[in-house]
């Protein structure tokens, strides 16, 4: 990676605000700001934002532009267009082609029902994301070994081409059955397409999933194929855009950068060919940056909480390592692809109060957005949110961004006084109520990724982040008691900061379905090192030198008759007996993790390996936290201003002292009930609850009393 360069940029762009980080690389500085979105054109958005940073760097006003540009080392870029474009359903024309006899693999899909079989009755299957008259398929076929059972009838293969072609379905997904062990006839069709169709956005099954599952390799290939061609023209927009600032020189712009949800980065040239590797990018970046700010704090197990505007993401870390998962979905559509496990509950600082037809209050999915927004907002906004109930019971304060955007309290109120009136409570009882559900709803998406996989939840620090991540982390701590809470710095741009701490990486997948006994050290080796080579060429093409490149092997394994399997490591090194052995050992702890039991000891059940993958890491240099000393005597907290606020409806409100966060100092401890505010994001702190500020300015929240 070229040294010449000096600022590194991490981009998060969100419903309503763009954050940005810059990291300094001779002085180890970092700098943070928000920037409005701009959701007509992001393009506008993400260049305010690199023009703001720069000006609160300082040292780049005489320079123009080609020269500001060429002091950019690179900017890594955390987009939602993917994930958007799925949760909202704007799939547009799309085709999909297939083995003749298999036209209905999207109607039979999987028998499996949302929220177990009691829903049977009611649950209606989604839409196809391909209507049945645009699926086409071609004569020919392969075996599960890939060898050729009857020729690719290539005149037909032309005729499904042209077919598209004169009714203008730009967007093509292809999966052929088992092109996972031989794409041969994947990419004679891709071939007949570019000669027919040329004007076609094609995705192939062997380039997107190389694995086996019909169904959830053709669903996640027609994903892929469906975001291609938004997020191919916002990607190269945002280059071009940069691109421009070194114009005047002759020569490229600073190097993009795009968060992939597999906790990786990838260059804007290659993200293109591979954009369902985007689908859940925000949450990702969060998820990375959280876990190097716990881990530097001395936490290994973390479970993260990153609040927004729509939606709270969790998920969790141990050892600074997310969960990965392929077992994801956006929205109604599964995509089998390596990301990080996020579980995503409506329960962002926009979500609605509203009235369940037989009277109960619930809390979102819904929600208000950013634009009408909440009541506050003052935007049109006719629904109660939750934001709304945090600036009636005083718990934030009555703007956003440090006096930036103005709340209206009285429009607030009067809304859930409405609400209020309906359900025969107090104004301060509905909105406590309001608070209650939505602090549930949170707790049980944390549950879903702890104690629904094996573990116990009460091992875990909670991380919160985002505009709205830390405003019920005391009730959150009581609910699922939880041990303490970390507060970043500035956790607002969290996402944008682990966008900075991310590496580059790849990962590749083969299915290689074999028994244990069946398995040879040689086979292994082949397939690994065909993998890994695969890696190896992806690095190199991104500019890595090979000193730089990192492999890491891991295998999906199963016990025979088993439906899905659990990933393990593979231990690096040569590939021999005791090396299987030792995969096998390991599948039967984390079997036994997972579900409470395993059969190591039983001859009787075999052990089945299913895919085998690897991942090509090349690394980056991070910020490095700094640790502060903390005096002998830290002083007490000094506050900035008080008001009444209400933590509980029976108790009404309780005059309260308020803090701005930057005035606090390593050492320092703030005891509740207190609200500390700062820029981005605001801690309510309940009665019985200690705040201490460690040695990299985190806040640190636990129950009086607990360590």
């Amino acid at each position: 990676m070229s040294e010449q360069r000096r600022i590194r940029i991490g981009m998060d762009t969100g419903g309503t605000f763009t954050d940005v980080v810059a990291f300094d690389e001779s002085t180890g500085r970092l700098t943070t700001t928000k920037t409005p979105s701009t959701p007509d054109n992001p393009a506008d958005g993400f260049m305010t934002g690199i023009e703001k940073v720069l000006a609160m760097l300082g040292g780049f006003e005489h320079l123009d532009r080609s020269r500001q540009g060429a002091a950019i080392s690179a900017v890594s870029h955390g987009t939602t267009v993917a994930t958007n474009q799925l949760l909202e359903g704007k799939v547009e024309k799309l085709g999909f082609v297939t083995n003749e006899g298999y036209e209905a693999i999207l109607e039979i899909a999987r028998q499996s029902v949302p929220d177990g079989y009691g829903n049977s009755y009611f649950w209606v299957k989604p839409d196809r994301i391909v209507p049945r008259h645009l699926v086409r398929s071609v004569p020919g076929r392969l075996d599960h070994t890939g060898a050729e059972l009857r020729p690719f009838d290539e005149a037909e293969a032309r005729e499904v081409a042209r077919w598209f072609r004169s009714r203008g379905i730009e967007a093509i997904g292809v999966c052929f059955l088992h092109a996972y062990a031989n794409p041969e006839h994947e990419e004679r069709m891709r071939a007949v397409l570019a000669e027919e169709y040329p004007e076609a956005v094609v995705s192939v099954s062997s380039e997107v999933l190389r694995e086996y599952r019909e169904y959830e390799r053709s669903m996640t290939t027609l994903v892929d194929a469906a975001v291609k061609p938004k997020l191919s023209r916002y990607v190269n927009n945002i280059k071009t855009r940069l691109d421009a600032y070194a114009a005047a020189e002759g020569q490229s712009g600073p190097p993009l950068y795009v968060m992939k949800s597999n906790g990786g980065v990838l260059s804007a040239d290659e993200v293109v060919h591979q954009p369902i590797t985007t689908v859940l990018s925000g949450p990702a970046a969060g998820a990375l940056g959280a876990a190097l700010i716990a881990r530097t704090a001395g936490f290994d197990k973390v479970v993260t909480c990153d609040g927004g505007g729509t939606s709270t993401d969790v998920s969790v870390v141990i050892d600074g390592e997310p969960s990965l998962t392929t077992e994801g979905s956006v929205g109604v559509y599964p995509c089998k692809i390596p990301m990080i496990d996020v579980a995503t509950v409506g329960a962002g600082g926009g979500s609605i109060a509203w009235l369940a037809p037989e009277g109960n209050l619930k809390v979102g999915p819904h929600s208000a957005g950013a634009d009408p927004g909440p009541l506050c907002y003052l935007k049109g906004g006719t629904d109660v949110t939750i934001t709304d109930a945090h600036v009636v019971l005083g718990r934030i304060p009555a703007h956003l961004l440090g006096g930036e955007i103005p709340l209206d309290v009285e429009a607030a109120r009067a809304g859930l006084r409405a609400l209020a009136d309906k359900l025969g409570l107090t104004v301060e009882a509905c909105a406590t109520g309001v608070l209650e559900i939505s602090a549930w709803n949170q707790a049980n998406a944390l549950r879903q990724i702890t104690v629904k996989r094996g573990l116990d939840v009460r091992d875990f620090t909670l991380t919160t982040f985002g505009g709205s991540g830390s405003l019920l982390l005391c009730r959150l701590v009581d609910i699922l008691g939880l041990p303490s809470v970390l507060v970043p710095p500035n956790p607002g741009n969290v996402s944008a900061f682990g966008l900075l701490t991310v590496d580059v990486k790849n990962d590749y997948v083969r299915t290689h379905v074999r028994l244990q006994d069946a398995l040879t050290p040689s086979d292994l080796s082949t397939v690994y090192a065909e993998l890994t080579e695969q890696a190896r060429m992806a690095l190199t093409k991104e500019g890595f030198a090979e000193s730089e490149h990192r492999f890491l092997r891991f295998a999906d394994v199963r016990y025979f008759g088993q439906a899905f399997e659990v990933r393990v490591p593979v231990p690096q090194g040569p590939i021999d007996d005791a090396l299987i052995d030792e995969v096998a050992t390991r599948f039967h702890a984390e079997h036994r993790a997972l579900y409470g039991y395993d059969f190591a000891d039983d001859d009787s059940q075999q052990v089945e390996w299913v895919n085998l993958r690897v991942s090509g890491i090349g690394a980056i240099r991070r910020p490095t936290l700094v640790k502060q000393e903390v005096a002998a005597d830290p002083g007490v907290p000094v506050e900035r201003s008080r008001r009444g606020v209400c933590f509980d409806a029976e108790q009404g409100y309780l005059d309260t002292p308020v803090y701005w966060r930057p005035d606090l100092q390593p050492g320092q401890v703030v005891t509740g009930p207190a609200v500390v505010e700062e820029f981005g994001a605001t801690v309510p702190l309940h009665p019985g609850f200690t705040a201490r500020i460690d040695e990299y300015f985190n806040i640190i929240v636990t129950r009086e009393g607990q360590a």
